[in-house]
């Protein structure tokens, strides 16, 4: 009763915030971190972060993967794959340059470089696609920055499975080459299975037919693909952003009557209700709760170096690739400017960093901040430089 009792008390506190926060047009996420920070030992010291909470939070994030998978569109993004997946790996490599040596200059040690140089290379593709969906943007901007944000989310799916290889303490060229084999090797078999089962195949069709059956289905699929990610040694959020990919490939299944297009969108539409008010809530009201470092260790300056370095790398990196790429500098540096939020991912990777000892308590605190400044201020400079460019086009 206990349990169940503070875990009333931080929902609502969570939702309370966060319809608070609507009205400024500040990110959910922010506000279910807030709500751990302030019940939890950081603060006021109501609610620990116990073993029960973990455990849902935990299953927050696999479902959380999962819908991050089932939100991707291969067809949306494969007219510029080439130049959105160019764009994404500069901005990976940039912010992870400046992440790592931001760290690495504070004396934090290599191997807490290296992690937050993966962490801050990341793109929140939920803080992207909001951006997007708030404000009107031209389709060349538009199909770079969800190309761009999907590419990265391909990436971290690989970096986080190098961190897991890092966490084991076998970090060489050689468990390095065997990692990368097995991480491509267990996409690249996940996705050429989905292209016979999840957009060919007749039988399945039945399946999609009962949303009941679809959605035992895709449970059963992302924990079965979470099992054997950890089997093979990656992160077991692996498996489950590729089972909702792969699903998600029902969109370009040739069914004239839409029934598959049908399906999924109330199979991600029913996700979504329990996602973002209940399971979502949790894992980041957990992230939250797990912010307890001294008081000593909290670095105003590393986390004023970090964000600057989150920022700019995406800056830079994104928008000189949008440049190579034929985008003209205006909408370069919006695709700069807009892909520089960090949020979800981000904090699930924090969260596997300390756990795992590869971080400590005043990096991840650091981190954290960062991740909720950039997801705070991204839709802030990505509106103002649209409106400073709207105003500069009407002038002329």
């Amino acid at each position: 009763m206990e349990f169940l009792g503070y875990l009333a008390v931080l929902l609502v506190v969570a939702k309370s915030i966060e319809w608070a926060f609507e009205k400024a047009e500040i990110h959910p996420i922010i506000a279910h971190v807030i709500t751990g920070i302030l019940l939890g030992p950081f603060a006021l010291g109501i609610v620990k972060p116990g073993k029960e909470i973990e455990v849902l939070a935990q299953f927050g994030l696999i479902m959380m993967m999962l819908y991050m998978g089932l939100t991707s569109n291969f067809s949306a993004i494969a007219q510029n794959t080439k130049k959105a997946t160019f764009v994404a790996v500069l901005g990976v490599a940039f912010s992870f340059i400046l992440g790592f040596a931001t760290v690495y200059l504070f004396g934090k040690g290599f191997s807490a470089a290296v992690f937050v140089g993966v962490t801050l290379g990341n793109t929140a593709i939920e803080v992207t696609s909001g951006v997007l969906v708030k404000e009107r943007v031209n389709r060349r901007v538009s199909a770079i920055l969800m190309g761009a944000a999907f590419a990265d989310d391909i990436l971290a799916v690989y970096l986080i499975g190098i961190i897991t290889g890092m966490a084991s303490g076998n970090f060489n060229a050689q468990s390095l080459l065997i990692l990368t084999g097995k991480i491509f090797a267990f996409i690249v078999a996940t996705l050429l299975i989905s292209e016979y089962i999840f957009k060919r195949s007749r039988w399945f069709y039945s399946v999609v037919r009962n949303l009941n059956v679809f959605f035992t289905f895709t449970l059963i699929l992302t924990f079965a693909l979470a099992i054997i990610s950890e089997w093979v040694g990656l992160n077991q959020i692996i498996g489950a952003y590729l089972a909702g990919l792969t699903i998600s490939r029902l969109r370009e299944r040739k069914d004239p009557l839409v029934v598959t297009r049908i399906k999924l969108n109330e199979l991600i539409g029913d996700l979504q209700v329990v996602l973002t008010e209940f399971f979502m809530p949790l894992f980041f009201i957990y992230v939250g709760l797990m912010f307890n470092p001294p008081i000593k260790d909290i670095n105003i300056f590393l986390i004023l170096a970090l964000y600057a370095s989150a920022v700019l790398g995406k800056l830079i990196g994104c928008g000189l690739g949008s440049k190579l790429v034929g985008l003209p500098w205006e909408d370069s540096i919006a695709v700069g400017i807009g892909m520089g939020g960090r949020g979800s991912l981000e904090l699930a990777i924090l969260t596997f960093g300390l756990s795992t000892g590869l971080i400590d308590q005043s990096i991840f605190a650091s981190v954290i901040m960062v991740s909720m400044l950039t997801a705070l201020t991204t839709p802030i400079f990505f509106k103002a430089y649209l409106k400073r460019q709207r105003l500069k086009a009407g002038e002329s």
